[in-house]
């Protein structure tokens, strides 16, 4: 992380003000402190991972994974009980699971983002995993939506659609 002097002047007084708000992590603060002080090009690596950053592309993606989500839900809830039958989907399988939080972290914190602070998709089930997966997510929703996106009703699927979907 490239910062002029002055930046770094303004960041070290930021974390002398975070150590005296907030003084259970005064130690935290006080340490990046002293890495920004002393400009320790290394350990300043760290202060890029609390300023991560998602390509608009990646930001739509996740957008449309929940949006698949969401049809895949609705359209299940449409289906007549004797269509369901057509491929046997657990309706546990359509629910959205969110991101790894150890590999996917910035993808979860986004869809946590979405949820939490936009209020979108108000119908997905947080759980006590908050949309942690806990496993990576991100390949297989890609699968997922390459299938999504050919199906001509992509709001009204059928069952067969559905377990294409899931099944990818």
């Amino acid at each position: 992380m490239e910062m002029t002097h002055a930046q770094r002047l303004i960041l070290s007084n930021q974390y002398t003000l975070m150590s005296q708000l907030d003084p259970q992590n005064a130690e935290k603060y006080q340490r990046l402190q002293t890495i920004v002080e002393r400009g320790y090009a290394l350990q300043m690596r760290e202060l890029d991972k609390n300023f991560g950053e998602m390509s608009e592309e990646l930001c739509r993606q996740i957008i449309d994974v929940m949006e698949m989500h969401h049809a895949l839900q609705e359209s299940f809830r449409m289906l007549e009980s004797g269509t369901r039958c057509e491929c046997d989907v657990d309706e546990r399988r359509l629910q959205f699971w969110g991101f790894d939080a150890a590999t996917e972290t910035h993808l979860m914190h986004y869809v946590r983002f979405l949820t939490d602070n936009e209020g979108l998709y108000p119908q997905f089930d947080k759980g006590s995993h908050h949309f942690n997966s806990q496993t990576p997510m991100l390949a297989k929703y890609q699968r997922m939506l390459q299938v999504w996106r050919k199906c001509p009703r992509q709001y009204h699927l059928c069952g067969n659609e559905l377990c294409q979907i899931v099944g990818a």
